[in-house]
Formats: structure tokens, sequence, C-alpha cells
């Protein structure tokens, strides 16, 4: 399990399997839209071979999985992120 704290903003966990393209591609598109906001942000990167019950407890099913925790209401996208409008959309960024 990796994280990055930046700032208590967005609280978000991304669940991704291993190393994998899709993986770093889902890190980098949540990287650079929080970046490019400029919106404070807590990052947990948890890789469901390394921890299975973190992946258990929060019922993820696919990875790359994206789950909001703050500000609420919590919100889960699937997918590598590269769509920005549902990823602002799930989010509940207005842009």
């Amino acid at each position: 399990m990796q994280s990055e704290n930046k700032s208590s903003g967005y609280q978000i966990r991304l669940f991704i399997a291993g190393q994998t393209s899709k993986s770093e591609i889902a890190i980098a598109n949540l990287q650079h839209i929080f970046a490019s906001l400029e919106i404070p942000l807590e990052l947990m990167i948890v890789d469901v071979l390394e921890d299975p019950e973190s992946a258990e407890q929060y019922r993820i099913l696919a990875t790359p999985t994206l789950i909001k925790l703050s500000p609420l209401p919590v919100r889960r996208i699937i997918g590598d992120l590269s769509d920005e409008r549902k990823l602002y959309s799930g989010l509940g960024i207005v842009r």
C-alpha cells in the first residue's frame, strides 16, 4: 500500500491490481486532474494483490476502482480515469 498526503481536501482511495499500464494511467490521470485544479488531495493507493482484505472491505470487484470518501457523498468510479467528464462528475467537481 502506498500513500501520498497533500492536505485534507478530497480523501480518495484508488484500488489497483499490481503495477499494470492501466494502474499507472489511472494514477497519472488522477494526479493530473487534481494538480491542474489545485484541489487538495489525500490519495491512498491500494494494491489489491498485496492487500486483499481492503478490497474485500470496500467490495472491490474490478480495478482500477476509485472511491471518494470525502467530501461526502461517497462515490465510486471504475476504469482508468481517462474520461475527464466522467471523473469530474463522479467526484462532484463543477468546472
